[in-house]
């Protein structure tokens, strides 16, 4: 730990050899947790680093304390959490920096999640700003550079243009995640997997222009080009920098967005769902995140029994140790008392609250729901509020089982997601990744519930009604306008034209012109409704079956993926059996970054989690020929649900130039 400080100081020291030609020992590097230093009891030594602190860095740290700082300049860490909390070694709390963060960035966010506001680089953000204080001054930082266009990050991006009268950034991609044809090795300036930007930050009073600006070097470039033409550009006043002009949303690359889409009908906004007036200004009058389990591997299975034993072999694990702290007493520490290296159980965050509140934990059978997991993949979830980290509102959308024969959600990609904007009608509780890792899921169910599965009414409000009512006729009804926005979300050029837009807020519905194409919308939206919900009762599409000679039946899956042939005509099921035929049409009916054939492909079969051990098999003793009989039903609703894409493509949902009928 000590080695970075002692190279900072030296390159200090040089660095003002090579300019004056005479060396002199650098007295001000401090050894500190800088983050902590914003905590008031760090001018009286009662902090926990001041605890270890020699006498003459603690001299130091109160000088730097009490100077009055006008430049920060940083390359701060950026992790965003640990990935497992069984780690123990999440991020570390500030509560002084966190509370700033609260009363600032995230108040005035309209993202649904806003977690990442607490990823270390911000926190360094946040507290350089403060530590200008009310001074002019300049805060230099290499970093993350997701908070530039992120939706998490809308409400920093307005307190750094509230708080800087300038700023410039250089941004360096090199995200890997956002673009996997590039190497984190090879074309990040760090070898991360991350992208890095250069941020430079002026507060100067007496100016009176104010500006943001921003440059991009070539995506593509590989880091020793990135690197070397940052040294040729030699300072902010050299470059050439795009002038960018944020929109009302605090956006700040507004590239690719449509302005008339402010005009079309909100879904759902934050207020809206928040509000006690169910007469609320758009369409539902709530949504739902998909449940979040954090244990995936533990609370999912393609069969109940294997859900069952999970579940009762982690409840039982976790009473033994409320059981074994309640004997020791309360001021045990729960990282020593608890097994993290135990695979048959995941200790979250909320899981170890609960234990440090000596609460037990109870199993019950009938938590064990259905769920769709992925597009076209049905799993059996333990659905309990303790071992499910946030089931956000699905326990009102879904409360028992009665309700999952007669209520129904149109599940789409969050916003913030950089995975291509998909839809897809769910007739069970959905999983917050339902539209891929790495993204979240918002669900707009047609009913809503209290969450004992009584007081059912329409989440379609009323003035949703009046205003479909009054352009289309009094005989329209919600679950017409449910169908509708089905429809409109397949349009192809609603997912064309908006793509940019969908990316940073929920879709808003525009109105077709005409009651005649208002009923060809909702009467596809209708039909593919129904299509998608009932998958597993479609027909089976009529693909040859080719079976190697010699080879046994078998119609099991194993650890081997299904593989398509290079042409995608033909898919390799097993070693005995090859399906054949396959019309190109299922490939254009897309679910994100996979077609709907694809998505079956990577969720059907046997895999085993690396670090609970525990297998997951889709293969059916009940029903063996049911993953064969899945595929050729999914091609089934993937060609009629071009034909109907097709089909609606026809009607003219909106005409950017014409005004929205009032």
């Amino acid at each position: 730990m000590l080695l970075p400080y002692y190279i900072a100081s030296l390159n200090i020291e040089h660095a003002y050899y090579e300019r004056t030609h005479e060396y002199l020992p650098f007295e001000g590097i401090c050894f500190a947790d800088t983050l902590e230093l914003a905590d008031p009891l760090a001018h009286t030594g009662h902090t926990q680093q001041a605890m270890w602190m020699t006498e003459r860095n603690t001299e130091r740290v109160e000088r730097e304390q009490d100077a009055k700082i006008m430049v920060v300049i940083g390359n701060p860490p950026y992790n965003m959490g640990q990935m497992n909390e069984n780690d123990n070694n999440k991020n570390r709390k500030y509560e002084v920096i966190d509370k700033r963060i609260n009363a600032t960035y995230a108040k005035d966010s309209k993202a649904t999640l806003n977690n990442k506001l607490y990823d270390a680089y911000v926190k360094f953000f946040r507290w350089a700003t403060d530590r200008l204080g009310g001074r002019d001054g300049i805060v230099c930082m290499v970093t993350n550079n997701s908070f530039v266009d992120q939706i998490a990050f809308d409400g920093m991006r307005q307190h750094l243009l509230n708080d800087f009268t300038a700023i410039y950034h250089i941004d360096l991609h090199g995200d890997v995640r956002l673009n996997p044809k590039l190497s984190g090795t090879t074309h990040n300036v760090f070898g991360i997997q991350v992208g890095v930007g250069i941020t430079v930050a002026i507060r100067s009073a007496s100016s009176p222009v104010r500006g943001l600006h921003y440059y991009r070097v070539p995506e593509d470039w590989r880091k020793e080009e990135k690197l070397e033409h940052l040294k040729s550009l030699g300072s902010i006043a050299d470059i050439e920098w795009q002038q960018l002009e944020p929109d009302e949303r605090n956006t700040w690359l507004t590239e690719g967005l449509q302005p008339e889409f402010a005009g079309f009908l909100p879904t759902g906004t934050r207020e809206a769902k928040s509000s006690v007036n169910q007469d609320t200004e758009t369409i539902f009058g709530t949504y739902s995140l998909g449940v979040a389990t954090n244990r995936d591997s533990h609370v999912y299975a393609f069969d109940k029994p294997s859900v069952e034993k999970q579940a009762e072999v982690f409840v039982e694990i976790y009473n033994q140790a409320v059981d074994v702290l309640t004997r020791r007493g309360s001021s045990v520490n729960l990282d020593s008392l608890i097994d993290t290296t135990d695979e048959r159980i995941k200790w979250t965050r909320q899981v170890k609250a609960s234990l440090a509140l000596h609460r037990h934990s109870q199993f019950n059978a009938s938590h064990i729901r259905r769920s769709l997991y992925r597009p076209f993949t049905h799993k059996f979830l333990y659905f309990d509020n303790f071992w499910n980290e946030e089931q956000y509102q699905q326990p009102v959308v879904f409360p028992t089982p009665i309700t999952e024969s007669e209520n129904t959600a149109i599940c789409l990609t969050a916003i913030g997601s950089e995975k291509p904007f998909m839809t897809l009608m769910s007739g069970s509780i959905a999983d917050l990744h339902l539209v891929g890792a790495g993204a979240g899921t918002q669900c707009f169910p047609y009913y809503v519930y209290n969450e004992d599965g009584s007081g059912r009414r329409e989440n379609i409000t009323d003035w949703a009604l009046a205003r479909f009512q009054a352009a289309y006729g009094a005989d329209v009804t919600k679950r017409d306008i449910f169908h509708y926005v089905y429809g409109a979300l397949h349009h192809p050029l609603y997912c064309e034209r908006y793509a940019a837009n969908l990316k940073r807020e929920l879709p808003r519905i525009p109105l077709v012109a005409g009651a005649d194409a208002f009923r060809e919308v909702a009467r596809i939206g209708g039909e593919l409704a129904t299509l998608h919900l009932g998958y597993e009762q479609a027909r089976e599409y009529p693909l040859a079956h080719k079976e190697t000679p010699g080879e046994q039946i078998d119609w099991r899956v194993g650890e081997k993926r299904m593989r398509l042939s290079a042409d995608k005509t033909t898919l390799e099921y097993n070693s005995w059996l090859t399906l054949e035929g396959i019309p190109p049409e299922v490939y254009r009916y897309r679910l994100g970054n996979r077609s709907a054939l694809e998505w079956v492909i990577d969720q059907y079969h046997v895999s085993t989690d690396s670090r609970s051990g525990i297998t997951s098999d889709p293969n059916r003793a009940d029903d063996p020929q049911y993953i064969v009989r899945l595929i050729g039903q999914v091609v089934t609703v993937s060609v009629e649900t071009v034909r109907l894409v097709d089909t609606l493509a026809q009607v003219v949902l909106v005409d950017p130039l014409t005004p929205l009928p009032a």
